[in-house]
This record gives C-alpha cells, structure tokens and sequence, in this order.
C-alpha cells in the first residue's frame, strides 16, 4: 500500500511542479490554443499541458523497474509489455505534441495510433480470452487482436474528442483512473499468482495516472491556464486503454474491460454516435463539428463549469454502478453492465444526440441516396462506352439524345456562334412533354474551342426531382462526357452546314 501511495502522490507532485513552467514554455514558443469557430474560451491558452502530464507519469512508473522489493520483480517480469507501453505511449505523445505545434492530418494520426495499437499486440499485449460466466473462458483467437487494437485506438480517439471543455478530458479520464485502481486493489487482495500480479500492475498504472491528472487539473478546470492539447489526450487514452488490456488477468477480462467501458463511457459513446451522424451526414469520420454531447450541454444555456459538474456527476454514476460488478458474479456482472451502458445513453437522449427516430430517417435518406447514385453511375458508364464508339454526325447525335433523355433533362440546347456574328441554335426536348420550369437547374457548358472560329456551348436544364445535389451530380457527368470525348465531335470540325443540319433534326432545330 505504502508505493501506491508514493505513486500517487509522487505523480500529483510532478504535475503541479512541471505545469507552470510548461505554461510559461508554452506562452513563449506562441504553443497557444487561439479562439476560433470551433473553441469555447475567449482568450489564447497554452495548449501543451500534456507535457506535464506526460513527463509526470512515466517518471514515476519508470522508477519501478529498478525498486528491490515484490513490485520491482514484477515489473520487471513484464519488461517487454512495460517497455512497449511507454515506447508506444511515447510515440503517441510526441505525435499529439507535434500536431499542437504545427498541426498533422487526422488520418495521419490515426495510422500512428493504429501502428501503436499493433505494436502492442506483438509485445504480447492482447485480450486473449473472456469469461462471461459459462464455465471455461471464450478464446477469442486471431479475433483477439481485432478486438485489441479497435479497443486501444477507441479509447485513444473517444479521450481526444472529449477533450473540448475546461477540465473534461481530465476529470472523466481521473474518474476512470481511480475507479480501475479501485478494482485493480480489490483484486489484488482477493487473486493469487498471475491474477495478483496484473491487479498490482493495473494500479500502478491507473494512480501514476490519476494523480498526474489530479495535479494538472489545478490548473486545468475551469476557467483553464492551460489545455493538455493532443500530446496530452492522446497519451492518456493510449495509456489508460492499453494497461487495462495489458494487466488485466483472463479471469476477470469481462469486468476489467467493462468497467473502463462504463467510467469512459460518455466519450466513448459521444465519438461512436459522432461518427454516426458524420456517416449518416455523408462527411468524412474525422470532419470537426460542434455537435459534441458538451456542446449540446453548452446550447442549453449551461456555463462550461456547469456542464463539466454534470458530466463529471454522469460519470461518477456509471462508474460507481460499474464497481457493483465487483460484488456480483459474472451474470449479474453482465447485467450490471447493461444497465449502465443505457443509463449512459439517457443523458444522450435528452439533450437530442441520441434519436432513434432521427438515426432511422437519416439512414432511410442515405440509402435513398447511395441507390440514386449508383443508378447514375451505371447510366453514365453506359453512355461513355455509347460516346466512345461515336464516328458520323448521326451517331453524335443520337448519343446527345440519350444522354440528355436517360440523364433526365428538361431541354438541351446547343447554340453555335460564327465567326460574322450569326447564331444558331438547336434545342431537343423530352418526348413526354413540356418540363416544370419551376424544378429545373439550368447550367451553360461551353465546349473546348479547337481555334476553328466557332464557339459553341451547350444549354442544359435538368430536372431537379427533390434534390438540387443529384441535378449538380448528373450536370457534372455530362460535362465530363463533354471534356472526355468533345473533341471527337463531328459537328464541331464539319463545313457541311446541311450535314450538320440533317444530324440535328434528330434533336430538333430552332
């Protein structure tokens, strides 16, 4: 008990010594978060406080390995699975602190954090079995790992995204921290062999942690002097989400994955639902937005410290409903877990991010959409292979005419301009009719001039049909047919004007 308490507080110490000088640093090298369209905060704060996080508790970690007594041996035991976390944890921080400074695309990130997550599976770091009550674990074999680096890399991103109050990332991340050492030390007291070993392991982990974000929240809860920035919730994703994988014994691999889940389940479920609506909205998964679960808090008229408090409160509840796993046995365990995990979805519900009945509407629309789409693919590449074989002034205009009828158009019209100031214009219509003018897009496509002292453009009118993305979709395949195969055009190099003339009549002339 006497080096969880030194962990502790050794880290918490670290903290708040290193933060102000971080701080200053920061101020000095302009590593400041300015306000921007996406920010809460008014003034410029220092945004590299993960520094202090960072240097707090690997520096009291690191120590362990070369104490004489019980823990020093087994740390010493799982060297390769303790230098791989702080190797990988390291990557991962210096990622985070290179995109405060000069910023790094999302997708960039993600691989490193993908590359981090595999580089633990093959230090050994894996969840290898789970035992949902049934006698003998689930070897979850090759799916072991799948479920390992999905595990890590969520963890990661749900710390990072969360990370958009004064104090939140901080606290919800403490709170997590304290509720697995709570676990971790219960186990300790009550497993033998391997399991006690991991138990000890998983709280050291979790207190050199907590007390590093227990000293950095001093700093960091609202009104905040300093934000921990990617360096800082980056790391203590990586790091919470990989020691839970790492220490946790197979005997109790449920719980001691369904415990984090529900501490950390806010963010978890607020970056899963993120993605949805950025899937659903049919924009890229790592698109910003102001969508956040903290944001809707924030709309509702709540001060960010008051927003914090509920969240925090939120948090203390799952989390304190998850620790009832520990009294129950592995049934009741799962049930527990259910119940958290809609007790969770609750506050999600009321601010309005979580509706079913939106969610099935938006899917409807985008399967709408995606079955529109394809179906103007495949008419598009019909009629590239018809434009393709186009070699008389016949064949040209048959192709027009297909393409304007199967692309829906209102009219199509092309309009040739001589040399001497003459204009004609030849014009086809649908067969089915007069259009409704009141639903048409109507564009002008000039066609690339080839110096022979003609200009010529079409007119295309579209039918709308409900949705002026899928006119702008079927003008801009068109204009592609234009840019692919107009210089194959017959009419635009004929001399012919009769010729030319008995083409068009297929489409009409005015």
């Amino acid at each position: 008990m006497t080096t969880y308490i030194c962990v502790y507080l050794g880290s918490a110490y670290l903290a708040l010594a290193l933060t102000p000088p971080v701080i200053w640093l920061a101020r000095r090298i302009k590593a400041v978060d300015y306000p921007g369209i996406r920010s809460v905060h008014c003034l410029p704060i220092p945004r590299i406080g993960g520094v202090a996080i960072y240097v707090a508790t690997v520096a009291t970690l690191v120590p362990l390995l070369f104490l004489g007594n019980t823990i020093g041996e087994w740390f010493r035991a799982l060297r390769m699975e303790v230098a791989a976390l702080v190797v990988c944890g390291t990557a991962i921080f210096a990622i985070g602190l290179v995109d405060d400074l000069h910023g790094l695309p999302a997708r960039f990130k993600f691989l490193v954090e993908m590359a981090c997550a595999v580089a633990m599976c093959v230090a050994g770091v894996k969840i290898g079995s789970i035992d949902l009550g049934r006698g003998a674990p689930m070897e979850l074999g090759w799916f072991g790992y799948v479920l390992t680096v999905l595990w890590i890399v969520g963890v990661t991103n749900a710390v990072n995204m969360s990370d958009g109050l004064d104090g939140l990332a901080a606290g919800v991340v403490a709170i997590a921290c304290a509720a697995i050492a709570v676990f971790a030390i219960h186990g300790s007291f009550t497993h033998t062999g391997e399991s006690r070993q991991n138990d000890v392991m998983l709280a050291l982990f979790a207190l050199a942690l907590l007390g590093s974000l227990c000293g950095f929240l001093f700093f960091n809860f609202n009104p905040a002097k300093v934000f921990m920035g990617d360096s800082g919730s980056l790391f203590i994703g990586f790091v919470i989400a990989a020691a839970s994988v790492m220490c946790v014994s197979k005997s109790t691999a449920f719980v001691g994955l369904a415990l984090p889940t529900l501490a950390l389940g806010i963010p978890i479920f607020d970056t899963l639902l993120s993605m949805l609506r950025r899937f659903l909205e049919r924009r890229s998964l790592f698109a910003p937005d102001r969508s956040h679960f903290h944001h809707r808090l924030l709309e509702l008229g709540l001060t960010q410290r008051r927003a914090v408090i509920i969240i925090y409160a939120a948090t203390l509840l799952a989390t304190g409903l998850g620790l009832l796993m520990l009294a129950s046995d592995r049934a009741g365990a799962m049930v527990v877990f259910a119940g958290g995990l809609f007790l969770i979805l609750i506050p999600f519900r009321v601010v309005g991010v979580f509706r079913l009945d939106q969610i099935w509407r938006r899917l409807q629309r985008k399967y709408r959409h995606y079955c529109q789409e394809c179906g103007e693919r495949k008419v598009f590449e019909n009629l590239q292979l018809q434009f393709g074989r186009v070699c008389d002034l016949d064949q040209w205009g048959a192709a027009i005419c297909e393409a304007a009828e199967k692309m829906d158009f209102a009219w199509l019209s092309l309009k040739t301009i001589h040399e001497d100031g003459r204009v004609e214009e030849e014009v086809w219509r649908p067969p089915n009719g007069r259009p409704n003018l009141r639903q048409i897009a109507i564009m002008t496509l000039p066609l690339p001039d080839e110096q022979t002292g003609v200009r010529q453009q079409f007119e295309i009118a579209i039918a709308v049909n409900g949705s002026l993305e899928a006119a702008g979709r079927r003008a801009t395949r068109f204009g592609r047919l234009m840019d692919e195969y107009a210089a194959r055009c017959p009419c635009r190099v004929s001399a012919d004007r009769n010729s030319r003339a008995r083409a068009w009549e297929l489409v009409g002339r005015t």
